[in-house]
């Protein structure tokens, strides 16, 4: 079969399934979020050990880069899910549709905190999420309450009960649905602590929305890419530094280094699960079902990634750092997954 014939989604699949196992994938390939990599690897690990297959290959590219691999289109080349630290979008969704990925198979499988991190080295720190927003905003509102560019330097020009020390924050790019979760949790949510800005969302939600929107790109703000221990590795060489990652990354370096209580709330598993932490978020893996039957497995992963040995409140992801789904909810997901239900694009949003 040549591969580079471009042909319908269905038609491929058929070839695929007609020329044999020999020309078909004999392991799975996943993308997606750094957020999820961990989660995901320790599966494929442990499906590869147990199931007789090979162990799937996981690829940290970030949610949203994994996403558009993902609806590349069907067959043996194009990857067989996703990881995301989100929820997918109606619109990515109906990008997959274009392209013959019709039938996509969501996992909800626990989830994350977001969280500022600093080394224990460094100055102990509490904010509020207003003070976090003005920190890292690209504008903010200056005297007369009009916005104006980010003048804040040091974490006491903000508020001089705060360290005189500079703001230096390394977080993720926009590639990352890590950056979504930093604009719709934290900066999102301090815009609406600020009463400058609760009178903007008033007059005007668009350009409200294009304030919590916007990072600061003078230098205060540092994308650190898609590989968060890299950031890890900055915290640690410089106690005055702060990051933003997973929850499931400072559990593994809880070491060396803490999280930054938010509104007065510490990012703690107690704290993410019973839904008090104000960075709590979902974390999601997306099945392509047409490469059920074609790649060898893909079905038996699925149904090891959402069973209660994995991703149960005692399971063995939880000892990486996942929050386990509310037991309810849980069931429900097991059994939408294991019977390979896709997803109704329209109870998806933008």
């Amino acid at each position: 079969m040549n591969r580079s014939i471009l042909m319908s989604a269905g038609l491929v699949l058929g070839c695929v399934v007609a020329a044999g196992s020999a020309s078909a994938r004999d392991q799975i390939r996943i993308v997606g979020s750094s957020t999820v990599y961990p989660f995901t690897t320790a599966v494929a690990e442990q499906f590869g050990k147990t199931s007789g297959f090979k162990t799937p290959v996981v690829e940290s590219t970030g949610t949203g880069g994994g996403i558009k691999l993902f609806c590349d289109g069907v067959g043996v080349d194009k990857p067989d899910a996703v990881n995301a630290s989100r929820r997918l979008k109606k619109n990515e969704a109906e990008a997959c549709a274009k392209n013959g990925v019709t039938d996509i198979v969501e996992m909800k499988v626990g989830f994350d905190g977001l969280t500022l991190t600093q080394s224990k080295a460094g100055p102990g720190m509490k904010l509020t999420l207003a003070q976090l927003f003005l920190a890292l905003a690209k504008e903010v509102p200056g005297p007369d309450g009009k916005m104006i560019p980010n003048p804040y330097k040091a974490w006491s020009d903000i508020d001089k009960s705060l360290p005189s020390i500079k703001i230096e924050v390394l977080g993720p790019p926009p590639t990352s649905g890590t950056r979504d979760s930093l604009h719709e949790l934290f900066m999102e949510g301090g815009a609406n602590q600020i009463p400058a800005l609760q009178a903007l969302k008033k007059a005007d939600a668009k350009a409200f929305e294009k304030a919590w929107k916007s990072i600061r790109e003078d230098g205060f703000y540092v994308e650190a890419g898609e590989n968060d221990n890299v950031i890890v590795q900055k915290l640690d060489a410089n106690k005055n530094a702060f990051g933003i990652f997973g929850f499931s990354f400072l559990e593994e370096n809880a070491a060396k280094l803490r999280g930054v209580a938010l509104d007065g709330v510490e990012p703690t598993f107690e704290n993410i699960a019973e839904g008090k932490y104000k960075g709590s978020r979902p974390l999601f893996v997306y099945v392509k079902k047409q490469h059920v039957g074609v790649i060898p497995g893909l079905d038996k992963f699925v149904a090891e990634f959402v069973s209660a040995r994995a991703t149960g409140e005692d399971g063995y992801l939880s000892k990486k750092g996942l929050v386990a789904l509310p037991k309810a909810e849980a069931d429900k997901v097991r059994a939408a997954a294991t019977q390979l239900m896709p997803v109704a694009v329209d109870q998806l949003t933008n």
